[in-house]
């Protein structure tokens, strides 16, 4: 049997991934933890939960078929998950919530180190089930692969222990946001591990997580625990008021080279491992929009959420001209991929895919562990 699954960062060579659907999103109910990502003056607190519309997904779905097309024609494997009924309620013995989200961002529910694929235990209610849309896949390449391994991190309770009560009070200031952030206070509380494995940046025998509204110290701890053969490290960036998903924020482009959100920078001295192990870090080009599209979560910075298929080669969204143009000047070859219109459903062209195999081995990018980045 050949060998399926093998990933250890985001830019060695991309031979086969999971790309995501928009079949039957929905926007979630309000619960405590999408309260704090949606921007107060966000149109999304303005439309009722439910299902998005059929004219936002099939646009959606065309351009994820069309990406699927362009991935395939250039050699890579694309497998696409099992959309679940998300407009429906759910629960545990413990809550309730009146909808789930959808399944276009694997890259959010699943984690790739080595021959080891990590179910991620999610920090939102509504994502508690999005694990099943990827069990078939999960379970061929279990089957097939004999080195592959297949894990679930404990799943969390998600009671009201696990978040911090009226976190954004009416009223608050983007000062005294900062400043919590600045604090690490963040809306999820240390009572149980939490993250999204969207918060995790591979780098060989490092992680690095991104410390935030969706992943919190104590996973980190059980990170460690978990890969003992890897080094863990905590990121903090106190100039973003809603830290959510590190790849809109410090994403690598090939070993030794990152770029950097000009508005999200790294608490004093966190860069100092990248700098002594001689990473150049990159300020990132501006978005090319002053807005998300409509119903969006995410922030217009989705412009620097590229899929990298290789050292040399990068997917850049269409109309991102500013950053078309910076990687250019990196000396990439850019391919220029339309998607805002997947944006609204959860995310850019690094967020729609999980990776199940890129060519290469476990590199120690940082053979010198200065800084005190480490948990």
């Amino acid at each position: 049997m050949a060998k399926i699954v093998n990933s250890w960062n985001d830019f060695d060579p991309l031979k086969h991934v999971i790309l995501g659907r928009a079949d039957n999103c929905c926007i979630p109910a309000p619960e405590p933890a999408t309260e704090t990502k949606i921007p107060t003056d966000s149109d999304m607190r303005k439309v009722p939960w439910g299902p998005r519309s059929q004219e936002s997904v099939d646009r959606a779905n065309e351009q994820l078929d069309n990406f699927a097309a362009l991935l395939t024609k250039r050699g890579i494997k694309v497998d696409r998950p099992t959309p679940l009924d998300f407009n429906q309620e759910i629960g545990t013995p413990d809550w309730k919530a009146g909808c789930m989200f959808g399944c276009m961002p694997p890259r959010d529910v699943l984690l790739t180190v080595g021959s080891e694929i990590l179910e991620a235990t999610m920090s939102y209610r509504s994502r508690w089930f999005e694990y099943l849309c990827y069990r078939p896949l999960l379970q061929s390449y279990f089957d097939n692969d004999p080195e592959m391994r297949w894990e679930a991190a404990p799943k969390p309770r998600l009671t009201d222990k696990s978040y911090y009560k009226d976190y954004l009070h009416q009223g608050i200031t983007m000062e005294e946001r900062l400043k919590m952030v600045a604090d690490l206070h963040f809306v999820t509380t240390e009572y149980e591990p939490l993250f999204d494995a969207a918060d995790i940046m591979r780098l060989g025998e490092d992680l690095f997580c991104y410390h935030g509204f969706t992943t919190n110290r104590k996973a980190m701890l059980w990170l460690k625990r978990h890969f003992p053969y890897h080094r863990v490290h905590a990121l903090n960036f106190p100039t973003d008021a809603s830290p959510t998903h590190i790849d809109a924020t410090l994403v690598p482009l090939n070993p030794g080279l990152f770029i950097n959100n000009p508005n999200r920078h790294l608490a004093p001295g966190l860069d100092e491992i990248f700098r002594a192990n001689d990473w150049e870090i990159v300020i990132a080009a501006p978005a090319a929009h002053k807005t998300p599209p409509p119903l969006c979560f995410s922030s217009v910075w989705l412009s620097m959420n590229c899929l990298v298929l290789d050292h040399k080669t990068v997917c850049v969204e269409a109309s991102e001209v500013y950053q078309l143009e910076q990687m250019d000047k990196l000396g990439k070859e850019v391919i220029p991929v339309p998607f805002r219109d997947v944006y609204p459903f959860g995310g850019g062209l690094h967020c729609s895919t999980a990776d199940i195999y890129r060519e290469g081995v476990c590199e120690n990018y940082f053979p010198k562990q200065v800084g005190t980045t480490r948990v």
